[in-house]
């Protein structure tokens, strides 16, 4: 079977409309998902950033938070404007990573998009984790999994493998060789 590897960062905002359709997108193509969370954070300071360039950036910004709004709105998805941008992914993605190949892992993922960019949650507060865990069946306790020694690894790991492959933004989708960046291109 065909795949496709999609590649997010949990404070992406437009990867937050893809994680919650690519699915869908992919079983219409007969595509398997593999899901590849990575950190932004060292790719974007590799370019000089120290920020999101939609901060740095104030009017590309103020368009993305205008066209973020739109989009949710045209898939009848929710959306709520975060009070801090971007929130730290990190303990979501180490976690990700370290389940990357459990059946849970795509609702978790969706939970904790809709944590941050439907609910405006904190979703560095492993109370938050925690609750995504509970909602896709799964022990709250699996939070602690994410400080572990392996799971740090996992993730280095994978963000590294992001800068290989010349991935410098997210959502990016990976089909065979070629690199696929933005939702609109899912």
């Amino acid at each position: 079977m065909r795949q496709v590897e999609f590649w997010f960062d949990f404070a992406s905002t437009y990867s937050y409309p893809a994680a919650l359709r690519v699915e869908e997108v992919a079983y219409t193509a007969s595509v398997a998902v593999v899901w590849r969370p990575f950190l932004l954070g060292p790719i974007f300071k590799a370019q000089g950033w120290n920020d999101s360039p939609f901060n740095i950036y104030p009017t590309k910004g103020n368009y993305m938070w205008r066209d973020l709004e739109r989009v949710c709105e045209s898939l009848g998805i929710p959306f709520r404007k975060p009070t801090v941008f971007p929130r730290n992914g990190l303990l979501s993605a180490r976690l990700a990573c370290l389940f990357s190949e459990e059946i849970w892992l795509p609702e978790f993922v969706r939970q904790m998009f809709l944590a941050n960019f439907a609910h405006d949650r904190e979703i560095a507060d492993p109370a938050v984790i925690a609750s995504a865990l509970e909602a896709v069946r799964q022990p709250a306790s699996l939070v602690n999994s994410a400080r572990s020694p392996e799971a740090k690894a996992k993730l280095r790991t994978a963000t590294e493998r992001a800068v290989l492959l010349e991935i410098f933004g997210a959502p990016s989708f990976l089909v065979g060789s070629e690199l696929f960046w933005g939702n609109d291109r899912l």
